[in-house]
């Protein structure tokens, strides 16, 4: 864009029932917002996409490179949610387009399930309910036992793991952890040096990963064969960090207890459509439909976070929270409209991060006598972003100079 756009001409798109407080919080900056409730189908998210300047999806709207090439306006990116995974974010970088999300906004949230999944398989709640439902009394204290004293394992030691280590420690409950990290342990929880090492002591494991190559299947036949027969698995991270026919014939061989999972390497674009997975119909086996993140307090929150940083892109310039380039916090414009005291207009530009483009870039702004009161960089292996406070006389000079480099990804003017 060549200069600064009316906000009400802003098109947001908010998918998948993203919190009210979110959508109030971009109609109240005076952004146009429309919102569908569930993730449209690759087909219709093509159309969708075309005149969207800001789009706000959470985990089940895959963002494509080829999907990404058919947003010409878009802007920016919003995640409401922890991952962005369903984000192909060197596209997006590619493309100066900034990803951002939420990584704390729902930690207790699933903390919270998880903890309660671990009491709950500990008592074979999970089962007795089933049977209530059914019609039949089954009260008996078989196979049931307290948390108190038993082992969990985490794998993965970051907000959420973290978190699950405080709950099952005040519990009274031991806790070990592995990391591809050294981490500082809270309380009483120790490291471990290994994944096998962990699998082999515990009672309860629960996984707090990212989806990623190296986390894919990271649990799988082999690792189930180390787990104690009595020992459950709780999966409530991504849906392909565990091989499901393994833990089914785990399960049915006596080799594990069951266990409990949230997410899924294949579940339903919406609500309401048909679920079919291998661990349906096993005992002591809790399946829920990837609600580890969603409760109220947890989707006001990121809707929030996710809201707040979106506008300050949009608004200032602003990076920060962005997953995927340079994070960049600017402040406020400053001055006014007044012929006085005219307010600098900003010029956001993004890109490719190659020896002296710097000196490029800086040369033809003096070539094209911009007078540069302010000026902010960051890069990372791939692109930078530089923001500069040029004077309004001087905007459309420097948008035009910069477009003439040859690394130029995108240029934006704001005042």
């Amino acid at each position: 864009m060549k200069t600064s756009f009316p906000k009400d001409k802003i098109r947001v798109l908010l998918l998948e029932n993203i919190h009210d407080i979110g959508a109030s919080h971009l109609e109240n900056e005076g952004f146009c917002v429309d919102r569908i409730a569930g993730s449209p189908a690759p087909e219709e998210l093509d159309a969708l996409l075309h005149n969207a300047h800001i789009l706000g999806i959470r985990s089940k709207t895959h963002l494509t490179d080829e999907l990404l090439g058919k947003a010409p306006r878009l802007l920016a990116v919003g995640c409401f949610c922890i991952g962005t995974d369903q984000v192909d974010l060197g596209a997006a970088q590619m493309r100066g387009v900034p990803v951002f999300n939420s990584p704390f906004g729902n930690t207790r949230s699933v903390a919270e399930l998880t903890i309660a999944e671990i009491v709950m398989l500990s008592r074979r709640t999970f089962e007795k309910s089933t049977a209530m439902h059914r019609g039949l009394w089954e009260k008996s204290a078989s196979g049931a036992h307290e948390v108190r004293n038993r082992t969990v394992g985490i794998v993965g030691y970051g907000h959420i793991g973290s978190q699950v280590s405080v709950l099952a420690e005040a519990m009274g409950m031991r806790v070990i952890y592995v990391d591809i990290e050294p981490k500082l342990p809270l309380g009483n929880a120790a490291q471990v040096d290994s994944l096998a090492t962990l699998l082999t002591q515990d009672d309860f494991v629960t996984l707090h990963v990212p989806s990623t190559e190296q986390t894919k299947n990271m649990i799988g036949e082999a690792q189930l064969a180390l787990m104690k027969p009595t020992a459950a698995l709780l999966n409530n991270a991504r849906g392909h960090v565990v091989d499901l026919p393994a833990v089914r014939n785990a399960i049915e061989s006596g080799k594990l207890s069951g266990g409990a999972f949230d997410v899924f390497p294949a579940e339903p674009r919406k609500k309401g459509e048909p679920f079919e997975n291998e661990l349906q119909g096993l005992a002591n086996v809790i399946l829920t439909p990837h609600v580890g993140g969603s409760t109220i307090e947890a989707q006001e929150t990121i809707a929030q976070d996710v809201a707040g940083k979106l506008s300050r892109f949009i608004n200032v310039g602003s990076t920060t929270g962005a997953v995927n380039v340079p994070n960049v916090e600017l402040p406020m414009q400053v001055g006014s409209a007044a012929a006085a005291a005219p307010r600098p207009h900003r010029v956001l530009h993004f890109h490719a991060n190659v020896p002296g483009v710097l000196g490029k870039i800086n040369s033809e702004l003096a070539a094209h006598n911009v007078n540069v009161h302010g000026q902010y960089l960051r890069t990372d292996a791939h692109i930078g972003y530089v923001v500069f406070d040029v004077d309004p006389s001087a905007s459309e000079a420097a948008i035009e100079s910069l477009a003439t480099i040859d690394e130029t990804i995108r240029t934006r003017v704001l005042w």
